[in-house]
């Protein structure tokens, strides 16, 4: 390493180069280093609003022959923001939602409404989604799914607003309230969410937070406990939490404010029909963590449902995938929401359910 060190002191003497010069040099480098850096960061930014835009496309590729479809723009809480007298403080956040209405409805009848919440740290409704909505619209549902607030695909800004666990619990809410008072054709009294993974935190902290404005939930290898999550996941992913423009601290800076964000420290809120399903060989929700939700749940004498499966293939998206098995499961979930929000068309059977997701529609 000396020998190394007298080398490049040698070649910057003999080039005629001083050494502070060659510092100056050096730091001017770092910095364009950093500027390029920050320029590729943006840049990733605009590739996901492009990306999303092409996504927006394909919805009515993948759904336009059976189902209405709508992107709207509704507002939440206002975001969290350091400075109180910034431009806009204090304005209600706006976010974009879609709308999925079934082609063959009838505007003078009531119909149930089904809030699908996507889930990632920083997600988005995706396309992925496809059979899913499908399977709901086909049984009569009406589909909302809000692009809650850090949500990709709009921006640097709006994905730096995220409040996990917090004020974007409260979007999920506005969108539901949104297909309430504006299409009269929803009936209230029918209205269930539900999601997977993180989609499932905000199902369980939905019908935690507001009992009074859903019939059911069905939550997927929920987020439950952010604390023990944090525990097991990698420092990269601890850093999304800590962020300044996040929770901004780390767990052991404040354990209280992450049991707040955390479903199995909620448990007692509990009023309404509730499904959990987790799955034993889950790499991404490790089934601890949902076995402390339910240990909760059961703590406090609550009423609710539950199936633990054993390794099903697929780990965290067992019941997401297109396996048979998955089929199965979800039609599970469909028949338990089927007993509280009573679609006009629910499936009787797998058959049905492929039958209306998976084979082409055959026009007339």
């Amino acid at each position: 390493m000396l020998k190394t060190y007298r080398l490049i002191l040698f070649l910057i003497l003999v080039s005629g180069i001083s050494v502070h010069s060659f510092a100056q040099d050096n730091a001017e480098l770092l910095k364009e280093i950093d500027r390029l850096q920050t320029r590729i960061s943006n840049l990733s930014y605009s590739f996901d609003q492009l990306n999303k835009k092409i996504e927006d496309v394909d919805w009515h590729n993948k759904l336009g022959d059976i189902a209405y479809i709508d992107k709207v723009r509704m507002t939440g809480p206002p975001a969290k923001i350091k400075s109180k007298t910034a431009k806009g403080a204090g304005n209600p956040l706006v976010f974009w939602s879609y709308v999925f209405i079934p082609k063959d409805f009838n505007p003078a009848k009531k119909y149930p409404l089904v809030v699908l919440v996507h889930g990632g740290v920083h997600g988005n409704f995706g396309v992925g989604n496809n059979h899913i909505v499908k399977e709901l619209i086909s049984q009569g549902y009406i589909v909302a799914s809000p692009e809650y607030r850090g949500s990709t695909g709009y921006g640097k800004s709006f994905q730096q607003k995220i409040d996990y666990g917090g004020l974007e619990i409260d979007d999920t809410k506005a969108c539901r309230d949104y297909m309430v008072e504006n299409y009269s054709f929803v009936d209230k009294s029918r209205i269930g969410v539900m999601g997977w993974s993180h989609g499932g935190m905000h199902a369980l902290l939905n019908i935690f937070n507001f009992p009074d404005s859903y019939a059911v939930a069905y939550a997927g290898v929920p987020v439950s406990d952010l604390i023990m999550r944090l525990g097991y996941m990698s420092d990269s992913y601890r850093k999304l939490y800590s962020a300044d423009y996040h929770i901004g601290k780390e767990v052991k800076d404040d354990v209280k404010e992450y049991r707040r964000r955390s479903p199995a420290f909620q448990a007692h809120k509990l009023e309404k029909p509730l499904l959990i399903h987790a799955n034993t060989n889950d790499d991404d929700v490790l089934i601890e963590e949902v076995e402390h939700l339910i240990s909760a749940l059961k703590a406090n004498n609550k009423k609710f449902d539950y199936e633990i499966f054993e390794n099903a293939p697929g780990g965290h998206h067992f019941d997401r995938i297109d396996s048979y098995l998955a089929k199965e499961v979800r039609l599970k979930v469909y028949h338990y929401l089927q007993g509280y929000l009573k679609p006009d068309k629910p499936f009787a059977d797998v058959s049905e359910l492929i039958k209306a997701s998976y084979y082409p529609v055959v026009q007339d």
